[in-house]
Order: structure tokens, then sequence, then C-alpha cells
């Protein structure tokens, strides 16, 4: 037989895209809710994102559900930024669900059934049951190939070890292929189900805290464990209600949630889950997570939207909602009536409003910084100033696209710092809102165009 010790290199790849918040970690408050200048990606909107800081601290208290929140502001004032950071910091035990307004027209499925399937994509279920584990720190591992090939399968030995006790298990080949998947090393700090011989790595042992090289930057540090190696552990699994429903709507159900193609659930199914989660509850099996469900462009719903809104915030069983807008007194959709952010008053009235305000031009250089760190992007200081000056007259989101496609003229040149030269470039290439309407002034007449009196008189007020 030929023994092999497994290899302790670690996998490093990583996939990563740069996406308009991949730079958010948070909301950048202190232990006492007070926000940070600039902190976790957040810049400014101290006042918004301190009033986000006692909802998310209600969130994890438990103290709310069924309620709603309104972030309201200006296109380009961070109120996506929030959100996201509010679900950064919940972590991934809280469930969050994020949705566009204009998703709910677009699916094959009624608006209602929509909603409520986002509805419940936003309640988490902690269901607990006591098992026997296997629990300790992985020593060593060897795995005994046969030397003449076609013989019987490969076997191996799994040294465990806690603080008091150390024992070697005999591997079959359903184990040894269970641990490669895993990518389960020496060091490791591994839960081994004895029923269905599931194994959990919670982490590596601080002990091998110093081996810095074999580290990634999500390498998470345990304690060795103590005791027997052998106990009794309540364990915990965390599943959304959506989840439950689409399993037990469909014999292939488990499969669904993969293809994401889970069709309308009947109404019928979803009691009887309420009803078994409910005495879940009552015997101490399960508890009730209310999460977030974020609808962005709140303004695209029409009015059956938000009156199936109004009633399912009453449910007992309902997450907290995050709403965004950025319009002012518009028509509410599916109707003649105009209203403060399109939104009904009966629903307005539900809504703890949160504003946002223009960044000031010290912020936007801030943010700029933070993107061009972000987008791996090296720039002189004249040119930030100039992309900080061309932000304060267009807007934030276009000075911030400037920030790759100046990166690439920089590139074309064949130099290393983004310099002013290559901002004037792209800017002169890529027109902002206002210049592209007073170009669409000047050549109106050359254009197709069905506008009538009031449209004009609007098309000159966007270009004063």
């Amino acid at each position: 037989m030929v023994e092999v010790k497994l290899s302790e290199s670690r996998d490093l790849t990583r996939i990563e895209r740069i996406g308009a918040h991949s730079h958010i970690r948070g909301l950048g408050l202190d232990s006492s809710l007070e926000p940070r200048e600039v902190s976790e990606g957040m810049v400014g909107q101290t006042s918004a994102r301190k009033a986000a800081g006692v909802i998310l601290q209600m969130i994890r208290d438990g103290k709310i559900a069924g309620r709603a929140v309104l972030l309201a502001g200006q296109p380009g004032t961070g109120k996506t930024a929030i959100a996201m950071g509010m679900a950064k910091s919940l972590g991934l035990e809280t469930p969050f669900a994020m949705l566009a307004g204009s998703e709910l027209f677009s699916l094959e499925m009624s608006k209602t059934e929509a909603l409520m399937q986002a509805f419940r994509k936003a309640i988490g279920v902690r269901i607990k049951e006591e098992a026997e584990v296997i629990e300790g720190e992985v020593v060593e591992i060897q795995i005994d190939r046969p030397a003449v090939a076609g013989a019987a399968s490969k076997t191996g030995k799994l040294t465990l070890k806690t603080t008091e006790m150390e024992t070697v298990y005999d591997l079959g080949a359903k184990m040894i292929e269970a641990l490669a998947k895993e990518k389960v090393q020496s060091g490791d700090v591994i839960a081994i189900d004895k029923a269905s011989g599931k194994i959990t790595k919670l982490g590596r042992s601080f002990s091998r805290s110093r081996e810095y090289d074999a580290m990634g930057p999500q390498t998470k540090f345990v304690q060795c464990p103590d005791g027997e190696l052998q106990k009794r552990k309540e364990l915990v699994h965390s599943v959304t209600l959506h989840e439950i429903d689409v399993i037990n709507s469909r014999t292939q159900g488990f499969l669904a949630l993969f293809t994401g193609d889970t069709g309308e659930i009947r109404a019928e199914v979803r009691e009887q889950i309420d009803t078994k989660v409910a005495e879940w509850r009552e015997e101490g099996k399960a508890e009730i997570v209310p999460g977030v469900l974020f609808i962005d462009e709140v303004h695209m719903l029409d009015i059956e939207c938000f009156s199936f809104l109004n009633r399912a915030l009453e449910n007992e069983m309902a997450p907290i909602l995050v709403v965004a807008t950025n319009r002012g007194i518009t028509t509410i959709r599916g109707t003649n009536y105009k209203s403060p952010h399109g939104i009904p008053i009966d629903l307005l009235d539900r809504l703890l409003i949160i504003t946002t305000k223009p960044y000031t031009e010290d912020e936007i250089r801030k943010i700029l910084d933070i993107r061009c760190q972000e987008e791996d992007v090296e720039m002189s200081e004249e040119a930030k100033r100039l992309l900080t000056k061309i932000g304060v007259e267009t807007s934030l989101r276009y000075a911030i696209h400037l920030i790759t496609a100046a990166a690439l003229s920089c590139q074309k040149r064949k130099g290393r710092i983004v310099e002013m030269e290559d901002i004037n470039r792209v800017y002169h290439l890529f027109l902002d809102v206002k210049r592209s309407t007073q170009y669409l002034m000047e050549f109106q007449n050359q254009y197709i165009n069905e506008t009538a009196d009031g449209d004009e008189e609007d098309a000159n007020a966007m270009e004063s």
C-alpha cells in the first residue's frame, strides 16, 4: 500500500466582480450607533445611517416585525447603499431579500403571488434538533491508496483530538470523499454527524493562527474543542419559509429551489406549513427570524400591489419591509391620483421615513477615493480634483462611471497613473445628462419627435 498525506495547500482562487455597491461592508456605525464619517465603505449621510442603525438594532433584538421603512431621496444619494449596508450588518443568519419594483410585472405569475414569495423569502425559521456528533481538531489525515490499479478502494485513518483526548478513526471511501470535498486538512476543527456522516468545517484551530502563508482573508479561527470527542449536540438549521413552501409544493420541489422555476404555490400548502411551524414554535423546536425585504424603485408598484402590502404587513409572520424611491409628488401607478413618492397615503402612514441628502463636494471626493481603490485604479491628485468637480457639476454616478473608462484611456497611452488628460478625454467621449439634453435641444428637428407642448417645457426646464 502507498501512504499519502493530504496536501496542506489552500485553494485561494476567488472570482471577484466589482459592482456599484461592492465596496459597502456595513453601515459604518460605532457601538453606540453613532455614524463614523468614513467607515465600511459608507461616506456622509450621517442622520440617515443613524436612523437605519436604530432600525437594525430593533431587528436584531427581535423587537419589530411587520413594520415598514421608506428611504426617500434624490437620485444618487445612497439609498440602495444604505439598504446594502443593512444587509451586510445583519450577517448571514438574518434573511435579506431584494426586489426591484418593476420585477413583479415580468414574472410568469401574478403580482400578489410574486410579492408573497418575496415576503416568505425574508422570513427565516431556525429549526433545532439534537444529534450525536464527533467534534475535534484534525491532527492528521492518512489516505492509503492501493499500489495496484483496480485493487480494493482506498482506505485511510483520521486522527482527531480535543483538549483532553486524542483518537484515531478508520475511514471508508465515502468519508475520504467527503473530507476531500470539504477540503479538510490538519489544523481544521470539524464536526461529523454520526447518523448521516455529514462533515461540517467549523474553522481553523487557533494553534495554527501563525501560519500566515496558508491563510485566506475569510479564514475563521476557533478554539480546540474540550471534553469528549463524541457528544450530544443541539444542531440548528436555518431555512426560509419560501424554501419550505417550494419543497412541500411539488414532488421535485427541492430541485425547483436550484432551477428557480418555483411557479405559483397554493394557499392551502402555505396554511399547512404555517400551522406546522406554529406547532414547532410551541414545542421549542423552532423559532421565527423576521428578516428584511428590500423593494427598490417602489413607485413602480401599482395600486393593487400597495393594497396587498398594506394587508400583508398586518400578518403576524411579516418581515421588516424597507422600500426606496427617488420620486417626488407623482401619480400612483394604476390611478389618476397624485401622492408623495407615488405611494398611497394610507401606506405612507405606516412608513417610518428616512431621507437622504445630496453629497457635499468633500463627500464626493471621499467616495471617489473609495471607488478608485475598489476598482484598483491609481489616479493623480489633479485628476481626482477634476473628477470631483465633474461629480459636483453633473452627478456622482457619472463621475464614478468615468473611473474605469479613464483607466482604459491611461492604459492605451501606456501610462501607469490616470492623469487629467485621461479624465478630459473620456469626459468628451461620454456625455452627461445636461450636455446630452443640450445636444437634443440643438438638433431636435433632426430627431423623430412626439412631444406635446407640456413636454417641450419640461425639456427646456431640464436644459436650464
